[in-house]
């Protein structure tokens, strides 16, 4: 977004030997991989709600399809201001702590979500969508610190791979949720973001600010 394009304008340009990082090549590669899994198991969770939360919401509640796509609106409403707002609190806090608060903090929401009742889950699908969505600009800016210069390689990994993982987890959901349920599903995607105690294994990188 904005906020991604002001950041690759600030450190283009500057010499490579500057930017170098002290992190050991198998700690750079070992990140990746974790960054990795983060958005690929955010973008599968997410897919999920927004692919079949209208479903689920019909189901479980008995809810209209207008209702329900009113519940799915919210969601991805508070989707898209957690991109927004991510960017700028990423430029303030830094964007480690902006996937320790989006990954982690996402948890015991997601955790609830399946067995609250119609008004909760409003509530928890506007807090998940805004918190969950704000660490995307965070994931691949920190990535790109690790491998300054390597603007393909990562575009590739988290626009093309992290984003194919979540089409494909949301398709295989869809394949269990006609033979369990969607409710089962549901359930089931609520553990998915504990993945994001990997975060802990994210390196401390120095501030170019």
């Amino acid at each position: 977004g904005v906020w991604y394009t002001r950041h690759r304008r600030a450190t283009v340009g500057k010499a490579p030997a500057s930017r170098a990082l002290p992190l050991s090549r198998g700690t750079v590669m070992m990140t990746l991989l974790v960054l990795v899994v983060l958005t690929a198991t955010k973008n599968a969770y997410l897919a999920s709600l927004s692919s079949y939360f209208t479903f689920y919401t019909i189901d479980r509640f008995g809810l209209g399809v207008q209702d329900a796509q009113v519940l799915l609106f919210l969601f991805l409403g508070a989707s898209a201001l957690g991109v927004f707002f991510g960017g700028p609190i990423g430029d303030r806090f830094g964007s480690r702590v902006v996937i320790w608060f989006s990954i982690l903090g996402v948890i015991p929401f997601a955790l609830m979500l399946p067995y609250a009742n119609l008004f909760w889950t409003a509530v928890l699908v506007v807090v998940i969508g805004f918190v969950f969505s704000s660490a995307f600009s965070a994931i691949v800016v920190f990535a790109q610190e690790l491998v300054p210069g390597r603007v393909g390689l990562i575009a590739g990994m988290f626009f093309g791979f992290a984003f194919g993982f979540g089409g494909i987890g949301a398709a295989v959901l869809g394949v269990y949720a006609d033979k369990e349920g969607i409710e089962f599903v549901y359930r089931i995607c609520s553990y998915m973001p504990l993945l994001g105690l990997l975060t802990v294994f994210l390196p401390k990188l120095p501030s170019h600010r």
